[in-house]
């Protein structure tokens, strides 16, 4: 149901204000009405794009519930009748279009882990950042959080339940701090993740979306010349009796397109069942973990992503040894920071070769996807002291990345300019050719009999 924050005053003058759920806004105003309440703003949350699949907040309370509590709501220190300001009422106008950001998420997680490091404590931390939160929308679900810490549940729990707003690594993370007792470290780690994603979307942006629309437009010019251009020289051709031929290839393109336009239910069909097969595959268990090893050994990306993944494990790893955690509980509480099927298989491996007396490593090292300079790193800390040995490990995979990411800048933009300049070619050859045979006009030496 829709939420709704709303301030009224009792009949002795007291502001009331609290968050609600109800079916309407006017539903929700006779509501108040009926119980001696006179409503001064009723406005409707905006929540972004929180996971819409779940009828109830998770720690909202039905409006009823809260009518009949009305004397233990939230009262103003200032008990005294006024009316609401014009900064208020601008704030509830604008909280209607309010969305919700990763900045939003970033601003939040960067204040509370200032805060932690200040040794507040959870509740404290999360009331002082809800009184300076601006995005009401946000400030909605910071709210809920903190019902729900005092209520005596972990954070991650409610996260949980606002899957579109807090990424699932992100959630992970923190709960991982949470379970291990070592939240304030965690909130670091999230703050890495969060900038280390945003750095890396907007540096593939920055090569993707540019030659995206360059292959874009060129894709339209050649389908709109093919279309319109060439049967316009074709019929100059026939009309003054040139014995001049287009280019085979814009002959044959021609007619390609003619059938796409004349049929083009067949291949929407056959694209539409492939996808749809494609999605089913993917659906079920075996499709999923083929797809996800995919990922780990597709061509550019694939070797960042699994090195990523790996990375946050062994952080969540080594932030549960450093608490006292034995291994085997390390990788079962860690294993939560990835969701690739493919290296929780070998997390789960792990496990079950600690439990038979077995190496932990030996997952990793026989998928082939690990590099042997990290097993054997893993190796001599297995022997030696695994913390320390874990904190070299982080420290090389921090330059193997960048190294890894420094080779994809350089490759990623050659592969795009070799595409892009393959339909550059192929729009030259089947729609400019035929217009500069027309424009040099050699046609009519042969239409002439020459």
């Amino acid at each position: 149901m829709p939420v709704y924050v709303y301030r009224a005053l009792t009949k002795s003058g007291q502001e009331v204000k609290n968050r609600v759920e109800d079916s309407t806004r006017m539903n929700l105003i006779r509501k108040l009405k009926r119980n001696g309440l006179l409503p001064i703003t009723v406005t409707q949350l905006n929540f972004g794009s929180v996971n819409t699949k779940k009828s109830k907040r998770k720690n909202m309370e039905n409006v009823e519930t809260v009518l009949k509590k009305v004397n233990t709501a939230n009262i103003n220190d200032r008990a005294t009748k006024r009316s609401i300001t014009l900064k208020d009422r601008l704030s509830l106008l604008l909280s209607k279009g309010e969305r919700i950001t990763q900045r939003d998420v970033m601003v939040f997680t960067e204040n509370f882990y200032l805060l932690k490091k200040a040794n507040f404590n959870n509740v404290h931390a999360l009331s002082t950042i809800i009184e300076s939160t601006e995005n009401l929308a946000f400030r909605g679900i910071l709210e809920d959080i903190l019902a729900g810490v005092e209520a005596g549940e972990n954070m991650y729990t409610t996260m949980e339940y606002y899957s579109g707003i807090f990424p699932y690594i992100y959630v992970n993370i923190i709960k991982v701090g949470e379970l291990s007792g070592s939240l304030t470290s965690s909130l670091e780690q999230a703050i890495t993740y969060l900038d280390e994603a945003s750095a890396m979307s907007k540096r593939i942006r920055n090569i993707l979306v540019p030659n995206l629309i360059q292959f874009g437009g060129i894709l339209i010019m050649l389908i709109l010349g093919t279309l319109f251009a060439i049967p316009a020289i074709q019929d100059v051709f026939d009309k003054v009796g040139s014995t001049d031929k287009l280019p085979a290839i814009t002959i044959w393109f021609s007619n390609f397109l003619d059938m796409v336009v004349t049929y083009w239910y067949i291949p929407f069909f056959i694209i539409a069942g492939i996808v749809t097969a494609i999605i089913a595959y993917v659906r079920t268990p075996k499709g999923k973990y083929n797809f996800h090893y995919f990922k780990y050994t597709m061509p550019i990306f694939g070797k960042l992503i699994y090195a990523l993944d790996f990375e946050r494990l062994m952080k969540a790893i080594l932030l549960n040894i450093k608490n006292g955690m034995r291994i085997q509980e390390a990788l079962e509480v860690s294993k939560n920071v990835v969701r690739n099927y493919v290296m929780l298989s070998m997390i789960e491996t792990s496990i079950n070769n600690i439990l038979i007396g077995q190496s932990w490593i030996e997952p990793f090292e026989r998928s082939g996807l690990s590099s042997p300079m990290i097993t054997e790193m893993l190796k001599i800390g297995m022997q030696t002291d695994l913390a320390e040995m874990m904190e070299k490990l982080l420290e090389y995979m921090k330059i193997d990345i960048d190294n890894i990411i420094q080779k994809i800048m350089k490759v990623l933009p050659q592969v795009v300019y070799i595409i892009v300049g393959a339909f550059l070619i192929f729009f030259v050859i089947v729609v400019l050719v035929p217009i500069i045979q027309v424009y040099m006009g050699n046609f009519l030496f042969s239409a002439a009999g020459v």
